[in-house]
């Protein structure tokens, strides 16, 4: 996989924000959608069941008022208009009965079933729904009585019918609610649709603006933009304003090191010119010593350089182990007791016998160690002391040099500064101590020796084994 398409990956490896804002807006909608359609069913058979009910109860009423009783029995002229006011197109079935006082069948085209009552109080007119010989039946029940001054018997009126004319008006209906529903939805959706293009219209502006500057410039951005974004906008140019303070360090670094590497190269190849023009052995041999000189300067000079640049690589993050100082130092110090007793300078190591572990990188602060010991060595001192401290874990390089000015301690720290006793050092040391300490997390200390010299400590702050 490509850089481009590992950052396309990563781009969309959260999702589209427009699909996630619409998810969140359509989805509310759909449900409250199909809520109002459940609703509208819903109203559209309870209006179906009271037109019908009306029906029925008219029904009812009609043939209650043709009641009569002769011979001492309940009597019925059922008028056409009792029955024809229930027939609807959808050729319903429509039932009818009589019963006495005493609920026995008196007439009637069907002997429909007794109703469900609803309570214990006698309710002039009730209705059931009812499945009866495999129909679905609505029946209204009037209970009614002779008018008459002689006569008050009480009788029952059963009038029913099938559902199929109620379950065509509420299909009717619910398409009248279900179009203006669909209306409103479509509206619903479609200024949705335009807030939400509306509201990541920044978002897009702010997305070309990045996507078409230079990648030379580290120029802020200064386009408008609403104050969420704003908030972003002015993150991006805190981000710009270190990148351009990281490209000005680097650009600075890079001057330095081509001048520092520039002197010693340019030192060679003239002493190796001024060496080739002349014939006698002795003189080509003191100009092959002054190359051998500079070359290991200049070789020590490239590895410093190295080592500043992985301590400054972001990307680099090296896995952390286990390490016991004193081990640490023990090896740095046997690595530099040549070159110290090649200049008669007297070198040794304090520690304690109990270990002192931590988590870091070994060969960082061994390269911490060669760094200071060098340093020591090269400006003038004559005794180095390299000590290893338990409480706190500590580790410590202390001389009898002519020591930093106390104004010049922070200054020193920076790469290729040298301070007022310059001497054949690069300026990197320092610099590359105060990495590697960054590096763990440990308090990197200048201070004036007992002796007058120098006392660099680096002091591991916190528990890290």
């Amino acid at each position: 996989m490509t850089g481009r398409e590992q950052n396309n990956a990563a781009t969309t490896g959260g999702g589209s924000l427009y699909r996630r804002l619409m998810a969140w807006l359509l989805l509310p909608l759909l449900g409250l959608g199909a809520l109002m359609l459940i609703q509208a069913y819903l109203g559209a058979r309870d209006t179906a069941d009271r037109a019908f009910d009306r029906l029925l109860e008219a029904a009812s009423l009609a043939i209650a008022e043709q009641v009569k009783k002769q011979d001492d029995q309940l009597w019925l002229d059922l008028p056409p208009a009792a029955l024809e006011m229930l027939a609807t197109d959808a050729e319903e079935r429509v039932f009818y009965a009589l019963y006495n006082e005493r609920g026995e069948f008196v007439t009637g085209n069907a002997d429909l079933p007794a109703p469900v009552r609803q309570s214990d109080d006698p309710q002039p007119l009730q209705y059931s729904d009812t499945n009866w010989r495999g129909m679905a039946l609505r029946v209204a029940v009037r209970t009614s009585q002779l008018e008459g001054w002689s006569q008050r018997e009480r009788f029952e009126v059963r009038v029913a019918h099938t559902r199929e004319g109620r379950e065509r008006l509420t299909w009717a209906l619910f398409q009248g609610s279900l179009g203006r529903i669909a209306a409103m939805a479509l509206l619903a959706v479609g200024v949705v649709l335009l807030a939400v293009r509306v509201a990541l219209a920044p978002l897009t502006r702010l997305r070309r603006a990045i996507r078409e500057r230079d990648p030379r410039t580290f120029a802020p951005l200064s386009l408008e933009l609403p104050r969420e974004l704003a908030e972003l906008r002015e993150t991006l140019n805190e981000l710009l304003a270190r990148m351009r303070r990281v490209r000005a360090n680097q650009e600075r670094f890079v001057g330095d090191a081509s001048h520092q590497l520039r002197t010693p190269l340019a030192g060679i190849s003239a002493r190796a010119e001024l060496a080739l023009r002349k014939d006698q052995p002795q003189a080509w041999h003191s100009a092959l010593e002054t190359i051998q000189e500079a070359s290991a300067r200049t070789a020590r000079l490239a590895v410093q350089l190295l080592s500043l640049t992985r301590l400054n690589n972001p990307e680099a993050k090296p896995e952390l182990s286990r390490l016991e100082l004193t081990a640490i130092a023990r090896e740095a110090t046997r690595s530099a007791l040549h070159a110290c007793y090649r200049d008669g300078v007297d070198l040794g190591l304090e520690a304690p016998d109990e270990p002192v572990l931590i988590e870091g990188i070994g060969w960082q602060l061994e390269e911490a160690l060669a760094n200071l010991i060098d340093n020591a060595r090269r400006y003038g001192a004559r005794h180095i002391t390299v000590r290893v401290s338990a409480a706190p874990p500590a580790l410590e390089v202390e001389d009898d040099g002519p020591g930093i000015a106390a104004e010049w301690r922070l200054l020193v720290l920076r790469p290729f500064h040298r301070g007022r006793n310059a001497g054949e050092g690069s300026g990197l040391g320092l610099a590359i101590v105060d990495g590697i300490a960054r590096a763990h997390a440990a308090r990197l200390t200048l201070h004036e020796a007992s002796g007058g010299g120098l006392r660099v400590t680096m002091t591991f702050l916190g528990d890290r084994a």
